[in-house]
């Protein structure tokens, strides 16, 4: 009886997405366990695969595969940088708060030691498996006022509609989030600016700043998901979530949609004395964006 036991809680662990309540990884393996969601590709093939060459699948990585939290990692690179990576814990990585939100709920601080470790070695496989998730949009994110709604159930995904019968072994039912279709829940990440709350504030995204007191006092009237989630033929959204900083062909047609530029030239001499002339020319730039935030940004 003792080890048939022991075989369930093993086999219970070793389930893929099982976020469990109290439950913290104490290993990156176990992290992305935890938020593992390639089961959900069974039955959403299209927005899995989008979301499989997205940004978000690679929150860790930057761009071109540069491992982006490098210098949180390095001795003396960073004001939270440790000196050895046994001292590193989850709030030497602010970059966290957006980059891996799971880590701070759910992450215990050995993850952080483990990650500090991958990056000085460049271990790209070991970072690459933290990722912003479906899990983590569709439950970890998608309820912001908490002290009114709660906190996301454990057993329940959110989306934009309600499915009382959701054929899965934990996530056996989907919540209409208040907020999956309003700009502010891209914001909770792509944000106002200036990160204050930390010791040493982080300067870091400011796009939904920008949307917020720039595009719309403008007239501007779309959601980010509008733009960035265009709908597909089916009704589902493209999770691509483009843009994709990895495709230069098609960052610079999206560019070159986004943002126009006007020059105008005159030349002329300018007389400065008797046979003395200069030639000048004024030149007259215009640079205007249909973007819905300052370009470039995060």
């Amino acid at each position: 009886m003792k080890h048939w036991i022991i075989g369930l809680v093993a086999a219970v662990l070793a389930l893929p997405g099982m976020a469990m309540a109290g439950q913290k990884a104490t290993t990156i393996d176990e992290l992305a366990q935890m938020f593992d969601s390639s089961r959900c590709k069974a039955c959403h093939t299209e927005v899995y695969n989008q979301w499989s060459k997205s940004h978000h699948a690679r929150s860790l990585m930057g761009v071109r595969g540069g491992l982006m939290l490098t210098p949180l990692a390095m001795e003396g690179m960073t004001p939270f940088s440790p000196d050895d990576p046994e001292d590193a814990t989850i709030d030497t990585y602010p970059c966290f708060k957006c980059h891996l939100p799971q880590a701070i709920t759910h992450a215990e601080d050995s993850v952080a030691v483990e990650l500090t470790r991958a990056l000085r070695e460049g271990d790209s496989d070991k970072v690459g498996k933290l990722k912003i998730t479906c899990i983590v949009c569709h439950n970890n994110k998608s309820i912001i006022h908490r002290k009114q709604l709660g906190e996301p159930e454990e057993n329940v995904l959110y989306s934009s509609r309600n499915i009382s019968d959701h054929p899965d072994s934990q996530f056996t039912s989907v919540k209409q989030s208040p907020v999956m279709k309003e700009a502010l829940f891209c914001g909770q990440c792509h944000g106002v600016g200036v990160n204050l709350e930390f010791d040493n504030p982080v300067q870091c995204a400011t796009i939904y700043g920008s949307y917020q007191h720039a595009y719309i006092p403008a007239g501007g009237s779309k959601t980010c998901q509008q733009c960035h989630l265009e709908p597909k033929q089916d009704g589902y959204m493209d999770h691509r979530m483009l843009p994709d900083w990895n495709d230069t062909e098609l960052m610079s047609q999206r560019l070159a949609e986004s943002v126009s530029l006007d020059v105008n030239t005159v030349g002329y001499e300018w007389l400065e004395a008797g046979g003395v002339l200069h030639s000048k020319v004024v030149v007259d730039t215009k640079i205007d964006s249909t973007a819905g935030h300052r370009i470039p940004d995060g």
